[in-house]
C-alpha cells in the first residue's frame, strides 16, 4: 500500500476536465487521471465516444462523466465547465487536447480550413481557459495543461495554419503562466510529436503516408508516438511532482525538436 501511495501523482477526488476526452491523446489523458483516482470530465463534441471512455473509465475502477461540448463554442464550453463544477463542487485540472487539422499546403487552403484550425485549436483553448480560471482563482489553485505540437515550434509542411495555432498556444501559455502564479495556478504546455491517433491515420489515409514517413525517419527515436506517452507527459506536468514549473513546453517528439 505505501508503495502505490509513492507512486500515485495525487489526484485522488480532484476533478479534471479533458477537452477531447473520446478519441486519442484526449482519451489516454481521461483514463490516465482517472486510473489516479481524480473525477474526470470527458468533454467531447462526440458524445458516444464521451461515453465509451466513462464506461471504460467506471470499468477500471475510475469515476467520470460526460459532457458534450465544441471548443469553438463559448456557451457549449462554459455549459461542460457548469456541469463539472454542479456535479463536483470545483474543477482542479484543465487538459486542453482537442485538436483538429489537415494537410494541405498553404496556398491551396480556404479560409473554411483556417476558421475550423484556429477555432478548436486555438480560440477553443482561449474559451475553456476563459471558463475555468474563475474557479481555480476562487480556489487559490490549479494546474492548467495545454496541448501544443511540435509543429508549433519548428513548422510543419502542409500545417503552416496548423503550426500558427500551436505556436499561439506555446505563447499564450507562457503569458497565462505569468498572468495567474500569483493565484497558485501552474499553467504548462505539452508539444506531442506525431502520434498514432485517429487523427493521424485519417491523414495517412488522405494520401499523406510519405509525408508521415519522411517525419518519422527525421525523428531521432524513429517511430509515432502513443497517446499514453504523452498523457503519462500530461498527468506529470498537472501533479504535484510538477509544483515549480509553470509556463513551460514539454516535447513528447522522440527528439523530433530539441531545444
Amino acid at each position: 500500500m505505501k508503495e502505490e501511495e509513492e507512486e500515485s501523482m495525487g489526484f485522488s477526488e480532484q476533478v479534471v476536465l479533458v477537452t477531447g476526452g473520446a478519441s486519442g491523446i484526449g482519451r489516454a489523458v481521461s483514463l490516465a487521471f482517472a486510473a489516479e483516482g481524480a473525477r474526470v470530465v470527458v468533454a467531447d463534441i462526440d458524445t458516444a465516444g464521451a461515453e465509451d471512455v466513462v464506461s471504460k473509465a467506471a470499468a477500471d475502477g475510475g469515476e467520470a462523466l460526460a459532457a458534450q461540448v465544441d471548443v469553438t463554442d463559448t456557451a457549449s464550453v462554459r455549459g461542460a465547465v457548469d456541469l463539472a463544477v454542479a456535479a463536483w463542487d470545483r474543477i482542479d485540472v484543465l487538459a486542453n487536447v482537442a485538436g483538429w487539422d489537415r494537410i494541405v499546403p498553404f496556398v491551396e487552403s480556404t479560409e473554411e480550413l483556417w476558421d475550423r484550425v484556429i477555432g478548436v485549436n486555438f480560440r477553443g483553448t482561449l474559451a475553456t481557459c476563459h471558463a475555468v480560471l474563475p474557479h481555480m482563482i476562487a480556489a487559490g489553485s490549479g494546474a492548467i495543461v495545454n496541448t501544443a505540437s511540435e509543429a508549433g515550434r519548428s513548422g510543419s509542411s502542409g500545417e503552416a495554419v496548423y503550426s500558427g495555432t500551436k505556436g499561439g498556444v506555446i505563447a499564450f501559455t507562457k503569458a497565462l503562466a505569468r498572468e495567474v502564479a500569483r493565484h497558485g495556478i501552474r499553467v504548462n504546455a505539452v508539444a506531442p510529436g506525431l502520434t498514432d491517433t485517429p487523427l493521424l491515420q485519417g491523414m495517412i489515409a488522405e494520401g499523406n503516408e510519405k509525408l508521415v514517413e519522411a517525419i518519422v525517419k527525421a525523428t531521432p527515436l524513429r517511430r509515432l508516438g502513443r497517446s499514453e506517452e504523452v498523457a503519462d507527459a500530461v498527468v506529470f506536468l498537472a501533479s504535484e511532482r510538477a509544483s515549480f514549473i509553470t509556463g513551460q513546453t514539454l516535447g513528447v517528439g522522440g527528439g523530433l525538436v530539441m531545444v
